[in-house]
């Protein structure tokens, strides 16, 4: 499908929104629920850009020209109107975590200089703590949730209403902004799976050349509805769930959270959603439980291989045959896309069976974020798919198996870490060669496969490696295992055991199984460990395990954190 986006290129952010503004002007860019069912209120993509351009005009007139500014918040409009606001004319964003506790909000403002942060009423108290404290550069506060601007904070709302009163006067300062494509003009600090994390320099280039290589990649165009779970803060729901959406005229609407997420589907109709693999791992295992419940499954499995065998003759009938499961999501969902890590195949080959194309993407906050992904043309099960067409990576170092670390070159690819010389140049080399700090291998057609984290990767004494995330995904297929953590641990006489920690659902396992009693868990547990390690090579095999219903320690993005994990395990 050739859509006008196809056509655009991009030199930075702000002419991405003046070229797809004057396109796709009068398409629906936001679409909010309202106190009446059924009914919603919307913003087009005309009205959109007028408003981050009067909001960029007050910031300039605040003096915040050239300066660093915060924006900290659950996923909503206003977090998006700043950020394009700060972008796109006066100077640097610095998107953070909204999961952090206080005091490393605290460390990050500090850490980043910024001299204003925008942030919805959740942060009031961490907020006002550090306007009395005056330890940080920040001279203004901008509450997302203020109407009016009350004891030195400022409301966001009112600042907009000032800066189109400045438009009207005929203030140019924000709209005549030179943007230098190749500077940092956005500040992302990584989610930290180590003590201090990085703070990554993007430059404008860098994210549109990655959002123009989507664009050529995926057939999304202005008639889609692309539904915002993932934190916004992480590139990869920012540049694939929000500025590419802007650049295509597509409408982006707001979840209300996991909970919430089948009904936000349904009641906003929409039509593609990104999310992480453990998302879609539940989407697909409720849908499953349900086909299941209703006697439906011989149903299902026969339709699948009808389905299948009419494909390889250019027959689509799926979503036609399977109407029934499609209306539990709504109707319209045909395009889900998962990253951040690995995708079941499981999963992905459900969905793809039912009609639902579940693609698996690949990258890091240092790339833009997108290497690589499977697409409509290219796409093979358990592959991250191809590289992007702006990119070339290789593999370093390859093993006999051609295994080796995954390294990537390109337009996309981060400026540097700031203030951090010493892991730029452990990271980038001179030639502009990035490591992504990943194990992979490319087969002759060009498909991407990932192994694990070189970090985490368990080399046995034999010299064999064996890959935590290979044996996690198995075992967290097990119904009554909610998530598991593989790790080594080196005995006194040098040997290196394979391990896990295993997270049980007591509930589950006792409605599904009828067993009860921690002696009795353990016992069914490690029999399916022993089944999982059946599965595998022999050196491979799980030697030991540990059981909790504690939560592992996760990043936002839900990663296991494997270095503070794997302390608390060994009780370090």
């Amino acid at each position: 499908m050739e859509t006008k986006s196809r056509k655009m290129k991009f030199t930075d952010l702000k002419d991405m929104l003046k070229q797809s503004g004057e396109a796709y002007a009068d398409k629906t860019a936001y679409m909010f629920k309202t106190e009446k069912e059924g009914e919603f209120d919307t913003i087009s993509h005309g009205e959109f850009r007028n408003r981050i351009n009067a909001l960029g005009t007050e910031l300039i007139n605040m003096g915040l020209k050239d300066k660093r500014i915060a924006v900290i918040s659950e996923n909503r409009y206003e977090w998006q109107l700043a950020y394009l606001a700060i972008v796109t004319g006066t100077g640097i964003v610095v998107p953070l975590d909204k999961a952090l506790p206080d005091n490393e909000i605290e460390s990050l403002i500090l850490r980043s200089q910024v001299e204003a942060i925008f942030y919805s009423s959740k942060y009031d108290n961490i907020m006002n703590e550090l306007k009395e404290k005056k330890n940080t550069n920040l001279k203004y506060f901008i509450s997302m949730d203020l109407e009016k601007s009350t004891d030195g904070i400022y409301s966001q709302k009112e600042l907009l209403e000032k800066g189109k009163k400045l438009l009207e006067q005929g203030n140019r300062e924000f709209l005549d902004a030179k943007i230098d494509a190749e500077k940092m003009g956005i500040m992302l600090f990584t989610s930290g799976t180590t003590a201090i994390s990085k703070a990554v320099m993007l430059s404008h280039k860098n994210i549109v050349s990655n959002v123009m290589d989507i664009i050529q990649s995926f057939d999304l165009d202005e008639n889609d509805r692309l539904l915002s779970f993932l934190p916004l803060h992480h590139v990869f729901e920012c540049t694939v769930g929000f500025l590419y959406p802007m650049a295509i005229g597509c409408c982006i609407c707001f979840s209300e959270g996991v909970k919430h997420m089948a009904d936000n589907i349904k009641e906003f109709q929409i039509t593609v959603m990104i999310s992480v693999p453990a998302v879609f791992d539940v989407i697909y295992r409720k849908l499953m439980k349900t086909i299941e419940k209703k006697g439906m499954l011989p149903k299902v499995r026969k339709g699948v291989k009808i389905t299948q065998a009419l494909l390889k003759i250019g027959i689509d009938v799926r979503r036609k045959l399977f109407n029934e499961i499609h209306q539990n999501l709504g109707g319209k969902l045909r395009l889900a896309v998962a990253g951040g890590a690995a995708l079941d195949p499981e999963t992905e080959k459900g969905f793809n069976e039912i009609g639902i194309a579940l693609y698996q993407g690949y990258g890091l906050t240092e790339t833009s974020p997108v290497i690589a992904a499977e697409t409509p043309k290219n796409h093979r099960l358990g592959s991250i798919g191809k590289k992007f067409p702006s990119l070339e990576v290789k593999i370093d170092n390859p093993n006999e198996e051609g295994v080796g670390e995954l390294m990537a070159k390109g337009p996309s690819i981060m400026l540097g870490y700031y203030e951090n010389e010493e892991a730029t140049k452990s990271t980038l080399e001179p030639d502009g060669w990035l490591h992504t700090g990943d194990l992979a291998r490319i087969d002759k057609d060009g498909y991407i496969y990932i192994s694990g984290r070189k970090k985490s990767v368990i080399v046995l004494n034999n010299g064999k490696n064996v890959f935590p995330e290979e044996l996690e995904i198995l075992l967290n297929k097990i119904e009554g295992i909610k998530e598991s953590f593989v790790y080594e641990k080196k005995e006194e006489d040098g040997d290196v055991k394979v391990c896990v920690k295993i997270v049980f659902d007591r509930e589950m396992i006792k409605e599904l199984y009828n067993i009860e009693g921690d002696e009795n868990i353990r016992e069914f547990l490690w029999k399916k460990v022993k089944e999982v390690n059946g599965m595998m090579p022999k050196y491979k095999a799980i030697r030991e395990m540990k059981i909790t219903e504690e939560e592992l320690i996760k990043t936002t993005t839900l990663k296991i954190k494997r270095h503070e994990e794997l302390k608390k395990t060994l009780g370090k």
